[in-house]
């Protein structure tokens, strides 16, 4: 792994963990990419083995992530870590001290410290490490960015992000355990996107109210919550995520002096990757139907139809994935540095703390 080795090779990724992550998301990304193969999948599951082999033939399948970087073992480019948020840490530890470039599933790390202690003992080795903040890459996103670097709303006074779901009942699992160190919950999960989103638009964060509810029967950790940040630009954001959303509300609502945005419906990337589609040359990969499109406009609402359309950019995950290749050959930046990462976490740490206290909490 150098900045000389021939675009025509394929750097060598090893995976750890063949879950939802790993298997829907990270797999195929790193087997779309021209640039990537996916070399090796570490899981203990023998079913999640059985399938990594089928839908990847050659791949190398092993029990521990230790086993990718013991002495004898083959040599990898890259480790991507897709194991459940509790391990994030353990194993970039391991694979960074072992010599190997790490991309980490969000979030991170169960805090900013932890995050910003392996941001240094990256830097220390000289190696890459990348936090997959996919989201940027959605087609609403890339959209909503397109806007406000055209200048068409006027400055931004108020952005509304939801990340809602209609889920009445627990599925169980580590992501909805309420134990601490299983870093499950909504505010961990969706909400390290959309605060990541926020952030990427509007920049740092000078205060930080949240509320944070458990509101199914049956569950553990929250399941219904509501952040609000105010930037230091003076932008205020509203983020919503939740799992118990009868009625979904507009994925985005962004108000400007001159026009505001309202964009309704999720990108279609996940659920395309879910129902075992992927991204190919020339496709018309994260492209969304016409009536999917936001509207621009203002002094009416979107839904009696206030405004113009705008058309989607398409959704572009493999993006992420063509970005750390170009970064470990030095062609190009980190696309996700785990400083932006621990940016995001000081403000969800300040959230919890705030729903915790009912007070505004200074990140």
């Amino acid at each position: 792994m150098t900045g000389t080795d021939s675009p025509r090779t394929p750097l060598r990724v090893g995976l750890v963990g063949y879950g939802l992550a790993g298997s829907v998301f990270h797999a195929p990304l790193i087997a779309a990419s021209e640039d990537l193969v996916l070399a090796a999948v570490t899981t203990g599951n023998s079913e999640r083995a059985a399938e990594a082999r089928a839908a990847h033939p050659g791949v190398r399948v092993v029990a521990k992530p230790e086993e990718l970087w013991a002495p004898g073992a083959e040599e990898l480019d890259l480790v991507v870590v897709a194991s459940p948020n509790k391990t994030h840490v353990e194993v970039a530890t391991a694979a960074l001290e072992a010599g190997l470039p790490v991309v980490v599933d969000k979030p991170l790390a169960g805090t900013a410290a932890e995050a910003r202690a392996l941001a240094a003992l990256a830097e220390e080795r000289g190696l890459l490490l990348s936090v997959f903040q996919n989201r940027r890459w959605d087609s609403d996103f890339r959209t909503l960015r397109r806007l406000l670097d055209e200048d068409a709303l006027g400055e931004v006074q108020r952005f509304e992000s939801r990340f809602e779901r209609w889920r009445p009942k627990p599925k169980g699992g580590w992501r909805e355990s309420g134990a601490p160190e299983e870093i499950g919950g909504l505010l961990y999960d969706l909400g390290s996107h959309v605060v990541d989103q926020a952030l990427v638009l509007f920049g740092p964060v000078v205060s930080v109210y949240a509320e944070s509810d458990v509101r199914r029967p049956g569950a553990e950790a929250d399941d219904d919550t509501f952040l609000a940040l105010t930037h230091a630009n003076g932008v205020r954001s509203h983020l919503y995520v939740s799992a118990t959303t009868a009625q979904l509300g507009p994925r985005f609502r962004v108000l400007g002096q001159r026009a505001g945005f309202v964009k309704y419906g999720l990108d279609p990337q996940e659920a395309a990757l879910r129902d075992g589609l992927r991204p190919e040359s020339g496709s018309a990969w994260g492209t969304e139907p016409e009536e999917l499109w936001g509207r621009l406009g203002a002094g009416e609402s979107p839904l009696t139809g206030g405004g113009a359309p705008v058309e989607s950019l398409p959704g572009a995950y493999p993006a992420y994935y063509a970005a750390v290749a170009a970064a470990l050959r030095g062609t190009g930046p980190n696309p996700v540095t785990a400083h932006e990462a621990a940016d995001a976490l000081d403000v969800l740490e300040a959230a919890r703390r705030s729903a915790r206290e009912g007070i505004t909490v200074t990140p």
